[in-house]
């Protein structure tokens, strides 16, 4: 008996973004949920789950066949994009791990792009890894998503191959876009308000600590850095 995968509403969210009848490719797949829901709900045609270790991949491989999926999912165990090749899948997705560590996973794995795919990322922290990564590989940003959770806010960033034209041309403006996310920036949505602010508070108890300590050049250089930071976030929350 076929049991129906339920997706929470930020990896809906992610989903919301792959292109109909695509070829998924669904990079450390954490039980295939993403892959197994597309295809009930006949999003995809079909799917390939890549996860780094043996434990995730034989737990994919279970949830797979208990939804008898078997015919469309390929299961395969690899590090990043190592599990594809080139033109293989036309929508990859990477969601629930760190910025850092999903950019190092596209740097990692250029060689099994063809340049062709949507790229669908979810960072959970360090998104500006992720915006700088696609910005100096010729990927567009074609939409950023902010989703609150359970008390968590997660950030999604949907790209393809193409000229970039959302960022700004001044260089300085562009470092800020790149780390708020130019369209995050723009439409302020409550969610973002609130992870700023919330980032703000950290920032300004850091900075607190630090006026504590022992006066150095390079102390004095990080409280300015600081300082430009929590009023860049005052800026973009009002």
């Amino acid at each position: 008996m076929q049991t129906n995968v339920i997706l929470d509403q930020r990896l809906k969210k992610v989903v919301s973004y792959i292109p109909q009848g695509a070829v998924l490719a669904d990079i450390g797949s954490d039980h295939a949920f993403v892959p197994c829901y597309c295809l009930q709900q006949n999003l995809i045609e079909k799917a390939i789950a890549g996860e780094v270790n043996v434990g995730p991949m034989e737990a994919a491989q279970a949830q797979v066949a208990l939804v008898q999926l078997e015919d469309k999912i390929d299961v395969r165990l690899g590090s990043g994009l190592t599990v594809l090749t080139p033109g293989e899948a036309t929508a990859i997705t990477i969601a629930g791990m760190g910025g850092t560590l999903i950019a190092t996973i596209l740097e990692e794995g250029k060689v099994n792009l063809s340049g062709e795919e949507r790229l669908i990322l979810q960072p959970n922290v360090d998104a500006v890894d992720v915006r700088k990564w696609l910005l100096a590989n010729g990927y567009a940003l074609l939409s950023e998503a902010i989703v609150k959770e359970n008390e968590k806010i997660y950030e999604i960033l949907v790209a393809q191959k193409g000229e970039e034209s959302v960022y700004a041309d001044d260089s300085e403006q562009r470092e800020w876009e790149l780390y708020f996310g130019p369209q995050l920036m723009r439409e302020k949505a409550p969610a973002f308000v609130e992870k700023w602010q919330a980032e703000q508070q950290k920032r300004k108890y850091i900075l607190e600590q630090m006026r504590q300590g022992t006066e150095s050049d390079r102390l004095q250089e990080k409280i300015v850095k600081i300082e430009q930071l929590i009023q860049k976030m005052e800026e973009v929350t009002h």
